[in-house]
Protein backbone atom coordinates (compact mmCIF):
# COMPACT_ATOMS: atom_id res chain seq x y z
CA UNK A 1 0.00 0.00 0.00
CA UNK A 2 1.18 3.30 -1.02
CA UNK A 3 0.94 6.30 1.26
CA UNK A 4 -2.25 7.92 1.64
CA UNK A 5 -2.69 11.35 0.92
CA UNK A 6 -2.24 13.28 4.34
CA UNK A 7 -5.39 14.24 5.19
CA UNK A 8 -7.08 10.94 4.46
CA UNK A 9 -4.87 9.33 6.76
CA UNK A 10 -6.50 8.94 9.19
CA UNK A 11 -9.54 7.99 7.99
CA UNK A 12 -10.08 4.14 9.06
CA UNK A 13 -12.52 3.43 6.37
CA UNK A 14 -10.11 4.67 3.67
CA UNK A 15 -7.39 3.05 5.25
CA UNK A 16 -9.43 -0.47 4.98
CA UNK A 17 -10.05 0.31 1.15
CA UNK A 18 -6.56 1.28 0.83
CA UNK A 19 -5.47 -2.64 1.48
CA UNK A 20 -7.64 -3.88 -1.26
CA UNK A 21 -9.51 -5.68 1.77
CA UNK A 22 -13.35 -5.92 1.40
CA UNK A 23 -14.97 -3.27 3.27
CA UNK A 24 -18.48 -2.18 3.82
CA UNK A 25 -19.66 1.58 5.17
CA UNK A 26 -23.42 2.01 6.43
CA UNK A 27 -24.47 5.36 6.43
CA UNK A 28 -27.05 4.70 8.87
CA UNK A 29 -26.56 8.60 10.29
CA UNK A 30 -27.35 10.01 6.82
CA UNK A 31 -30.11 12.41 6.91
CA UNK A 32 -33.01 12.10 4.42
CA UNK A 33 -31.76 13.97 1.61
CA UNK A 34 -33.78 16.05 -0.79
CA UNK A 35 -33.98 14.85 -3.81
CA UNK A 36 -32.53 16.52 -6.76
CA UNK A 37 -34.92 18.27 -9.07
CA UNK A 38 -34.60 16.07 -12.02
CA UNK A 39 -38.30 14.53 -11.84
CA UNK A 40 -38.72 16.23 -15.26
CA UNK A 41 -35.86 14.04 -17.17
CA UNK A 42 -37.31 10.78 -15.34
CA UNK A 43 -40.73 11.39 -16.77
CA UNK A 44 -39.28 12.66 -20.44
CA UNK A 45 -37.42 9.16 -20.26
CA UNK A 46 -40.08 7.15 -19.73
CA UNK A 47 -42.16 8.59 -22.70
CA UNK A 48 -39.75 8.82 -24.42
CA UNK A 49 -39.30 4.88 -24.08
CA UNK A 50 -43.12 4.67 -24.66
CA UNK A 51 -42.41 6.66 -27.73
CA UNK A 52 -40.07 4.65 -29.43
CA UNK A 53 -41.60 1.21 -28.11
CA UNK A 54 -43.55 0.64 -31.73
CA UNK A 55 -39.73 1.06 -33.08
CA UNK A 56 -38.52 -1.21 -31.39
CA UNK A 57 -40.77 -3.61 -32.10
CA UNK A 58 -40.20 -3.91 -35.91
CA UNK A 59 -36.47 -3.34 -35.45
CA UNK A 60 -35.91 -5.69 -32.96
CA UNK A 61 -37.93 -9.00 -33.23
CA UNK A 62 -37.65 -10.15 -30.52
CA UNK A 63 -38.96 -7.19 -28.69
CA UNK A 64 -42.58 -7.67 -29.90
CA UNK A 65 -43.86 -9.94 -28.24
CA UNK A 66 -42.27 -9.86 -23.83
CA UNK A 67 -41.62 -12.62 -22.04
CA UNK A 68 -44.71 -13.82 -19.23
CA UNK A 69 -42.87 -12.16 -16.19
CA UNK A 70 -42.81 -8.90 -18.23
CA UNK A 71 -46.57 -8.99 -19.78
CA UNK A 72 -47.70 -9.51 -16.35
CA UNK A 73 -46.58 -6.53 -15.14
CA UNK A 74 -46.75 -4.58 -18.04
CA UNK A 75 -49.96 -5.83 -20.05
CA UNK A 76 -49.35 -2.84 -22.42
CA UNK A 77 -46.42 -4.27 -23.28
CA UNK A 78 -47.69 -7.44 -24.57
CA UNK A 79 -49.97 -5.64 -26.58
CA UNK A 80 -47.52 -2.69 -28.45
CA UNK A 81 -44.55 -4.32 -27.99
CA UNK A 82 -41.12 -2.67 -27.97
CA UNK A 83 -40.62 -2.93 -24.24
CA UNK A 84 -37.20 -2.83 -23.04
CA UNK A 85 -37.46 -4.31 -19.19
CA UNK A 86 -35.89 -7.14 -17.71
CA UNK A 87 -37.35 -9.94 -15.45
CA UNK A 88 -37.65 -9.47 -11.71
CA UNK A 89 -37.59 -13.13 -9.98
CA UNK A 90 -37.14 -14.71 -6.70
CA UNK A 91 -34.01 -16.65 -6.01
CA UNK A 92 -34.69 -19.36 -3.33
CA UNK A 93 -32.50 -21.30 -4.26
CA UNK A 94 -29.57 -19.28 -4.59
CA UNK A 95 -30.53 -17.76 -0.80
CA UNK A 96 -30.50 -21.11 0.54
CA UNK A 97 -27.15 -21.92 -0.99
CA UNK A 98 -25.20 -18.62 -0.30
CA UNK A 99 -26.90 -19.03 3.41
CA UNK A 100 -24.89 -22.17 4.17
CA UNK A 101 -21.44 -20.95 2.03
CA UNK A 102 -21.13 -17.71 4.28
CA UNK A 103 -22.65 -19.43 7.32
CA UNK A 104 -25.90 -17.08 8.59
CA UNK A 105 -29.59 -16.91 7.02
CA UNK A 106 -30.77 -14.11 5.94
CA UNK A 107 -33.64 -12.04 7.67
CA UNK A 108 -36.35 -11.92 4.32
CA UNK A 109 -36.46 -12.84 0.79
CA UNK A 110 -33.50 -12.13 -2.27
CA UNK A 111 -34.74 -11.73 -5.52
CA UNK A 112 -32.60 -10.77 -8.52
CA UNK A 113 -33.45 -7.76 -11.05
CA UNK A 114 -32.16 -9.50 -14.42
CA UNK A 115 -30.79 -6.74 -16.18
CA UNK A 116 -28.64 -9.58 -17.93
CA UNK A 117 -31.85 -10.55 -20.24
CA UNK A 118 -32.31 -7.20 -20.90
CA UNK A 119 -33.57 -7.01 -24.33
CA UNK A 120 -30.59 -5.72 -27.29
CA UNK A 121 -27.69 -5.11 -25.47
CA UNK A 122 -28.25 -6.82 -22.26
CA UNK A 123 -26.51 -4.96 -18.59
CA UNK A 124 -27.57 -2.20 -17.11
CA UNK A 125 -26.11 -0.16 -19.46
CA UNK A 126 -28.80 -0.77 -22.02
CA UNK A 127 -31.33 1.93 -20.57
CA UNK A 128 -29.05 4.76 -20.30
CA UNK A 129 -27.45 4.13 -23.39
CA UNK A 130 -30.54 3.95 -25.56
CA UNK A 131 -32.04 7.06 -24.24
CA UNK A 132 -29.74 9.18 -25.22
CA UNK A 133 -28.97 7.50 -28.44
CA UNK A 134 -33.16 8.19 -29.30
CA UNK A 135 -32.53 11.56 -27.64
CA UNK A 136 -29.98 12.36 -29.91
CA UNK A 137 -32.24 10.88 -32.65
CA UNK A 138 -35.34 13.17 -31.91
CA UNK A 139 -33.07 16.37 -31.90
CA UNK A 140 -31.54 15.63 -35.35
CA UNK A 141 -34.86 14.92 -36.66
CA UNK A 142 -36.39 18.08 -35.28
CA UNK A 143 -33.39 19.63 -37.07
CA UNK A 144 -33.87 19.07 -40.07
CA UNK A 145 -37.95 19.18 -39.82
CA UNK A 146 -38.89 15.86 -39.42
CA UNK A 147 -42.23 14.46 -37.05
CA UNK A 148 -40.27 13.66 -34.04
CA UNK A 149 -42.81 12.22 -32.50
CA UNK A 150 -44.02 9.80 -35.06
CA UNK A 151 -42.07 6.08 -34.37
CA UNK A 152 -41.81 5.82 -38.56
CA UNK A 153 -39.58 9.07 -39.07
CA UNK A 154 -36.80 6.66 -37.66
CA UNK A 155 -37.00 4.03 -40.22
CA UNK A 156 -37.29 5.93 -43.12
CA UNK A 157 -34.69 6.39 -45.98
CA UNK A 158 -35.10 10.39 -45.32
CA UNK A 159 -34.11 10.19 -41.34
CA UNK A 160 -31.32 7.26 -42.21
CA UNK A 161 -29.47 9.64 -44.80
CA UNK A 162 -29.64 12.44 -43.04
CA UNK A 163 -28.47 10.17 -39.62
CA UNK A 164 -25.26 9.04 -41.57
CA UNK A 165 -23.84 12.22 -41.83
CA UNK A 166 -23.73 12.70 -37.62
CA UNK A 167 -21.31 10.14 -35.93
CA UNK A 168 -22.31 9.30 -32.27
CA UNK A 169 -19.22 8.76 -30.08
CA UNK A 170 -18.17 6.84 -26.93
CA UNK A 171 -15.71 5.70 -24.43
CA UNK A 172 -16.49 2.52 -22.77
CA UNK A 173 -14.81 -0.10 -20.94
CA UNK A 174 -17.97 -2.65 -22.78
CA UNK A 175 -21.29 -2.37 -22.13
CA UNK A 176 -22.15 1.13 -22.65
CA UNK A 177 -20.62 0.65 -26.00
CA UNK A 178 -22.63 -2.03 -26.93
CA UNK A 179 -25.74 -0.37 -26.05
CA UNK A 180 -24.87 2.79 -27.75
CA UNK A 181 -23.03 1.67 -30.69
CA UNK A 182 -25.80 -1.27 -31.97
CA UNK A 183 -28.23 1.33 -31.25
CA UNK A 184 -27.01 3.91 -33.14
CA UNK A 185 -25.85 2.48 -35.86
CA UNK A 186 -29.49 0.25 -36.15
CA UNK A 187 -30.80 3.99 -36.08
CA UNK A 188 -27.97 4.86 -39.20
CA UNK A 189 -25.90 7.00 -37.13
CA UNK A 190 -21.91 6.49 -37.39
CA UNK A 191 -20.72 5.02 -34.33
CA UNK A 192 -17.30 4.70 -32.77
CA UNK A 193 -16.85 3.29 -29.50
CA UNK A 194 -13.10 3.89 -27.68
CA UNK A 195 -12.55 0.92 -25.35
CA UNK A 196 -10.51 0.39 -22.78
CA UNK A 197 -7.64 -2.31 -22.07
CA UNK A 198 -9.59 -4.16 -20.49
CA UNK A 199 -12.80 -4.18 -22.08
CA UNK A 200 -13.43 -7.71 -23.23
CA UNK A 201 -12.24 -8.47 -27.04
CA UNK A 202 -15.75 -10.17 -27.97
CA UNK A 203 -17.47 -6.90 -27.12
CA UNK A 204 -15.10 -5.64 -29.77
CA UNK A 205 -15.63 -7.59 -32.07
CA UNK A 206 -19.54 -7.74 -31.81
CA UNK A 207 -19.67 -4.06 -32.53
CA UNK A 208 -17.38 -4.24 -35.28
CA UNK A 209 -19.91 -6.58 -36.73
CA UNK A 210 -22.68 -4.00 -36.35
CA UNK A 211 -21.05 -1.51 -38.58
CA UNK A 212 -19.26 0.09 -35.32
CA UNK A 213 -16.16 1.84 -35.20
CA UNK A 214 -13.79 0.47 -32.15
CA UNK A 215 -11.10 2.37 -31.45
CA UNK A 216 -8.70 0.25 -28.90
CA UNK A 217 -6.79 1.99 -26.64
CA UNK A 218 -4.09 0.48 -23.73
CA UNK A 219 -4.74 2.47 -20.92
CA UNK A 220 -7.79 2.32 -18.74
CA UNK A 221 -11.57 3.60 -19.16
CA UNK A 222 -10.55 7.31 -18.48
CA UNK A 223 -8.00 7.38 -21.30
CA UNK A 224 -10.59 6.00 -23.47
CA UNK A 225 -13.20 8.59 -22.54
CA UNK A 226 -10.62 11.37 -22.95
CA UNK A 227 -10.13 10.45 -26.83
CA UNK A 228 -13.31 9.81 -27.21
CA UNK A 229 -14.16 13.24 -26.14
CA UNK A 230 -11.61 15.10 -27.88
CA UNK A 231 -12.40 13.22 -31.42
CA UNK A 232 -16.30 14.69 -31.15
CA UNK A 233 -15.08 18.04 -30.58
CA UNK A 234 -12.93 17.55 -33.46
CA UNK A 235 -16.36 16.98 -35.53
CA UNK A 236 -18.73 19.39 -36.01
CA UNK A 237 -20.98 16.48 -36.79
CA UNK A 238 -20.59 14.41 -33.58
CA UNK A 239 -22.58 13.86 -30.37
CA UNK A 240 -20.42 12.69 -27.72
CA UNK A 241 -22.30 10.40 -24.70
CA UNK A 242 -20.59 11.48 -21.66
CA UNK A 243 -20.16 8.60 -19.25
CA UNK A 244 -18.81 11.11 -16.51
CA UNK A 245 -21.80 13.81 -16.58
CA UNK A 246 -24.54 13.08 -18.46
CA UNK A 247 -28.18 13.86 -17.30
CA UNK A 248 -29.19 11.91 -20.49
CA UNK A 249 -27.42 8.74 -19.33
CA UNK A 250 -29.04 9.29 -16.07
CA UNK A 251 -32.62 9.77 -16.96
CA UNK A 252 -32.66 6.56 -19.15
CA UNK A 253 -31.31 4.56 -16.03
CA UNK A 254 -33.88 6.00 -13.58
CA UNK A 255 -36.80 4.96 -15.79
CA UNK A 256 -35.84 1.09 -14.13
CA UNK A 257 -37.18 2.53 -10.98
CA UNK A 258 -40.54 3.28 -12.15
CA UNK A 259 -40.88 -0.08 -14.37
CA UNK A 260 -39.63 -2.33 -10.90
CA UNK A 261 -42.67 -0.43 -8.91
CA UNK A 262 -44.98 -2.41 -11.37
CA UNK A 263 -43.43 -5.29 -10.95
CA UNK A 264 -43.03 -5.46 -7.16
CA UNK A 265 -46.69 -5.24 -7.21
CA UNK A 266 -47.52 -7.54 -9.64
CA UNK A 267 -45.23 -9.86 -7.35
CA UNK A 268 -46.91 -9.02 -4.45
CA UNK A 269 -44.17 -7.07 -2.56
CA UNK A 270 -45.10 -4.69 -0.50
CA UNK A 271 -42.68 -2.17 -0.03
CA UNK A 272 -43.35 0.72 2.86
CA UNK A 273 -42.15 1.21 6.71
CA UNK A 274 -42.64 -2.48 7.63
CA UNK A 275 -41.23 -4.34 4.93
CA UNK A 276 -38.29 -2.04 3.44
CA UNK A 277 -36.59 -3.31 0.28
CA UNK A 278 -33.03 -2.91 -0.02
CA UNK A 279 -31.46 -2.64 -3.10
CA UNK A 280 -27.36 -4.23 -3.96
CA UNK A 281 -26.07 -2.36 -7.17
CA UNK A 282 -23.07 -3.05 -9.16
CA UNK A 283 -21.09 0.19 -9.77
CA UNK A 284 -18.75 1.54 -12.04
CA UNK A 285 -18.24 4.96 -12.44
CA UNK A 286 -21.66 5.25 -11.08
CA UNK A 287 -24.19 6.49 -13.80
CA UNK A 288 -26.11 3.51 -14.08
CA UNK A 289 -26.83 2.95 -10.29
CA UNK A 290 -26.94 6.52 -9.52
CA UNK A 291 -29.73 6.91 -11.88
CA UNK A 292 -31.72 3.95 -10.43
CA UNK A 293 -31.19 5.15 -6.99
CA UNK A 294 -32.39 8.56 -8.07
CA UNK A 295 -35.56 6.90 -9.24
CA UNK A 296 -36.01 4.40 -6.41
CA UNK A 297 -35.54 7.48 -3.72
CA UNK A 298 -38.33 9.27 -5.94
CA UNK A 299 -40.30 6.16 -5.88
CA UNK A 300 -39.88 4.65 -2.39
CA UNK A 301 -38.40 7.39 -0.18
CA UNK A 302 -37.37 6.08 3.07
CA UNK A 303 -38.90 2.39 2.69
CA UNK A 304 -35.72 1.98 0.21
CA UNK A 305 -31.75 1.40 0.99
CA UNK A 306 -29.38 1.31 -2.07
CA UNK A 307 -26.30 -0.02 -1.56
CA UNK A 308 -23.38 0.69 -4.48
CA UNK A 309 -20.98 -2.40 -4.60
CA UNK A 310 -17.37 -2.15 -6.13
CA UNK A 311 -14.38 -4.43 -7.10
CA UNK A 312 -11.44 -4.21 -3.76
CA UNK A 313 -9.29 -2.56 -6.39
CA UNK A 314 -11.24 -0.21 -8.21
CA UNK A 315 -13.51 1.30 -5.52
CA UNK A 316 -14.16 4.94 -7.38
CA UNK A 317 -17.70 5.75 -5.77
CA UNK A 318 -16.86 4.65 -2.64
CA UNK A 319 -13.58 6.60 -2.27
CA UNK A 320 -14.82 9.18 -3.93
CA UNK A 321 -18.15 9.63 -1.90
CA UNK A 322 -15.60 8.62 1.74
CA UNK A 323 -13.31 11.11 0.81
CA UNK A 324 -15.13 13.90 -0.32
CA UNK A 325 -13.25 14.41 -3.64
CA UNK A 326 -15.50 12.82 -5.93
CA UNK A 327 -13.97 12.83 -9.37
CA UNK A 328 -10.78 14.47 -8.13
CA UNK A 329 -9.77 11.04 -6.59
CA UNK A 330 -8.40 8.17 -7.89
CA UNK A 331 -8.24 4.39 -6.98
CA UNK A 332 -4.69 4.90 -7.94
CA UNK A 333 -4.23 7.49 -5.25
CA UNK A 334 -4.18 5.11 -2.54
CA UNK A 335 -2.59 2.61 -4.37
CA UNK A 336 -4.87 0.28 -5.44
CA UNK A 337 -4.56 -0.54 -9.11
CA UNK A 338 -8.42 -0.36 -10.92
CA UNK A 339 -7.90 -3.99 -12.57
CA UNK A 340 -10.51 -5.96 -11.98
CA UNK A 341 -12.07 -9.35 -13.36
CA UNK A 342 -15.01 -7.67 -13.89
CA UNK A 343 -13.90 -5.59 -16.60
CA UNK A 344 -17.90 -3.28 -16.56
CA UNK A 345 -17.07 -1.93 -13.02
CA UNK A 346 -13.19 -1.59 -13.88
CA UNK A 347 -13.22 2.26 -13.14
CA UNK A 348 -10.57 4.28 -11.12
CA UNK A 349 -12.07 7.64 -10.89
CA UNK A 350 -15.84 7.96 -10.23
CA UNK A 351 -18.32 10.25 -12.44
CA UNK A 352 -18.46 13.98 -11.78
CA UNK A 353 -22.15 14.10 -11.59
CA UNK A 354 -23.32 11.19 -9.68
CA UNK A 355 -21.30 11.38 -6.67
CA UNK A 356 -22.00 15.21 -5.95
CA UNK A 357 -26.02 14.84 -6.85
CA UNK A 358 -26.75 11.33 -5.54
CA UNK A 359 -24.25 10.65 -3.07
CA UNK A 360 -26.54 12.02 -0.57
CA UNK A 361 -28.77 9.30 -1.23
CA UNK A 362 -26.86 6.57 -0.61
CA UNK A 363 -27.07 4.31 2.23
CA UNK A 364 -23.95 2.23 1.86
CA UNK A 365 -20.82 1.30 -0.06
CA UNK A 366 -19.43 -2.39 -0.15
CA UNK A 367 -16.07 -3.58 -1.92
CA UNK A 368 -15.61 -7.49 -2.68
CA UNK A 369 -12.51 -9.29 -4.02
CA UNK A 370 -12.33 -10.53 -7.29
CA UNK A 371 -12.78 -14.04 -6.16
CA UNK A 372 -15.65 -13.35 -4.15
CA UNK A 373 -17.73 -11.90 -7.67
CA UNK A 374 -16.16 -14.83 -9.97
CA UNK A 375 -17.52 -17.50 -7.38
CA UNK A 376 -21.06 -15.82 -7.63
CA UNK A 377 -20.86 -16.85 -11.05
CA UNK A 378 -20.74 -20.33 -10.27
CA UNK A 379 -23.43 -19.56 -7.59
CA UNK A 380 -26.18 -18.26 -9.58
CA UNK A 381 -25.40 -20.88 -12.22
CA UNK A 382 -25.30 -24.03 -10.00
CA UNK A 383 -28.89 -22.87 -7.73
CA UNK A 384 -30.76 -20.62 -10.61
CA UNK A 385 -29.77 -21.59 -14.19
CA UNK A 386 -28.75 -18.05 -14.20
CA UNK A 387 -25.34 -17.39 -16.97
CA UNK A 388 -24.04 -13.93 -16.11
CA UNK A 389 -20.51 -12.07 -16.71
CA UNK A 390 -18.89 -11.41 -13.41
CA UNK A 391 -19.46 -7.57 -12.87
CA UNK A 392 -23.28 -8.77 -12.48
CA UNK A 393 -22.68 -10.60 -9.04
CA UNK A 394 -21.05 -7.92 -7.59
CA UNK A 395 -23.73 -7.67 -4.92
CA UNK A 396 -24.60 -11.04 -4.26
CA UNK A 397 -22.81 -11.91 -1.48
CA UNK A 398 -23.47 -8.38 0.82
CA UNK A 399 -26.72 -9.12 1.96
CA UNK A 400 -24.48 -11.41 4.32
CA UNK A 401 -22.10 -9.05 4.43
CA UNK A 402 -23.95 -6.76 6.24
CA UNK A 403 -23.42 -7.72 9.44
CA UNK A 404 -25.76 -9.10 12.06
CA UNK A 405 -28.01 -7.41 12.79
CA UNK A 406 -29.06 -6.33 9.81
CA UNK A 407 -28.23 -2.38 9.72
CA UNK A 408 -31.74 -1.19 8.91
CA UNK A 409 -34.96 -2.32 10.55
CA UNK A 410 -37.86 -4.37 8.47
CA UNK A 411 -35.94 -5.18 6.18
CA UNK A 412 -38.34 -8.10 3.91
CA UNK A 413 -36.53 -8.01 0.71
CA UNK A 414 -33.23 -7.81 -0.79
CA UNK A 415 -32.78 -7.26 -4.40
CA UNK A 416 -29.68 -7.99 -6.62
CA UNK A 417 -29.19 -6.16 -9.20
CA UNK A 418 -27.80 -8.23 -12.47
CA UNK A 419 -25.92 -6.60 -15.41
CA UNK A 420 -24.47 -8.29 -18.16
CA UNK A 421 -24.76 -11.90 -19.51
CA UNK A 422 -27.35 -12.24 -22.16
CA UNK A 423 -24.94 -11.45 -25.15
CA UNK A 424 -21.55 -13.44 -24.18
CA UNK A 425 -20.40 -15.98 -26.34
CA UNK A 426 -20.81 -19.51 -25.37
CA UNK A 427 -17.43 -20.13 -25.11
CA UNK A 428 -16.42 -17.43 -22.92
CA UNK A 429 -19.68 -18.11 -20.95
CA UNK A 430 -18.62 -21.60 -20.27
CA UNK A 431 -15.43 -20.79 -19.14
CA UNK A 432 -17.28 -18.36 -16.65
CA UNK A 433 -19.18 -20.78 -15.18
CA UNK A 434 -16.38 -23.24 -14.56
CA UNK A 435 -13.91 -20.63 -12.98
CA UNK A 436 -16.93 -19.75 -10.63
CA UNK A 437 -17.72 -23.37 -9.81
CA UNK A 438 -14.69 -23.93 -8.85
CA UNK A 439 -14.32 -20.82 -6.68
CA UNK A 440 -17.77 -21.07 -5.10
CA UNK A 441 -16.44 -21.97 -1.50
CA UNK A 442 -14.72 -18.52 -1.60
CA UNK A 443 -17.20 -16.86 -1.79
CA UNK A 444 -17.46 -16.33 1.58
CA UNK A 445 -14.21 -15.16 1.26
CA UNK A 446 -12.20 -12.87 4.09
CA UNK A 447 -14.74 -10.94 6.30
CA UNK A 448 -15.99 -7.51 5.30
CA UNK A 449 -14.18 -4.75 7.96
CA UNK A 450 -17.46 -2.76 9.03
CA UNK A 451 -17.81 0.72 9.34
CA UNK A 452 -21.48 2.51 10.55
CA UNK A 453 -21.80 6.06 10.66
Amino acid sequence: MSALPPDLSDDAVIRSLATGAPTTWIRNALAEAALPELGDVMDGAAARFDRFAPWFAATFPETATPPPGIAAAFPEAARSGGFIESPLTPAPAAQECLGDLLGARLSGQLWLKRDDALPVSGSIKARGGFHEVLEFAEAVAADHGLDVADPATYASAEFREIAAEHRIVVGSTGNLGLSIGILGARLGFAASVHMSADARAWKKTMLRDHGVEVIEHTGDFVEAVEAGRASAAADGQAHFVDDEDSVSLFAGYSVAALRLARQLEAAGITVDGDHRLVVYLPCGIGGGPGGVTFGLKRVFGDNVRCVFVEPSQAPAMFLGVRSGRHSDIAVQDIGLTGATAADGLAVARPSRFIGPTIGPLISGFASVPDDVIRAGVGVLHETEGIDVEPSATAGLSIPWRLGAPAPWPNVSTHLVWLTGGAMVPDDERSHYVVEGIGLMDRIAGPASAIFID
